[in-house]
């Protein structure tokens, strides 16, 4: 199971910490994606990070802006989104792949139930 949390509203240029919790069944953490979906758009890739290792990727639209890590001993992610713009509104979820490390959402094993991330202008 996973649990997402730390959405809200921020202004623009301002900085919100997203977390993932996982939890429950014992299963193999291979990499750990963040992925968002504004109202009446498609669901796109923000960044992924291996669980061992800590190799990232990340969507050329948050590049420099949002850090993704882990932190194993607490089995939790997070997405730290800095200099927020009006077009990062989105509902965000993180997602678990045992054996899959990059951008294709249908990749993943395990997603958490979102969290709205609201920025203003």
């Amino acid at each position: 199971q996973l649990q997402a949390s730390g959405g809200g509203l921020v202004q623009a240029g301002g900085s919100l910490r997203l977390s993932c919790a996982a939890s429950g069944r014992t299963f193999r953490r291979y990499a750990m994606g963040w992925f968002r979906q504004a109202l009446g758009k498609e669901r796109e890739f923000v960044a992924t990070i291996m669980w061992s290792g800590g190799v990232s990727i990340y969507a050329d639209s948050v590049k420099g802006r949002f850090t993704i890590s882990r932190d194993s001993a607490k089995n939790t992610g997070y997405l730290q989104m800095n200099s927020l713009k009006p077009e990062d509104t989105a509902v965000y979820y993180c997602a678990m792949s045992q054996a899959y490390w990059g951008t294709a959402g249908d990749q993943y094993d395990y997603w958490g139930q979102g969290t709205l991330v609201t920025v203003s202008s």
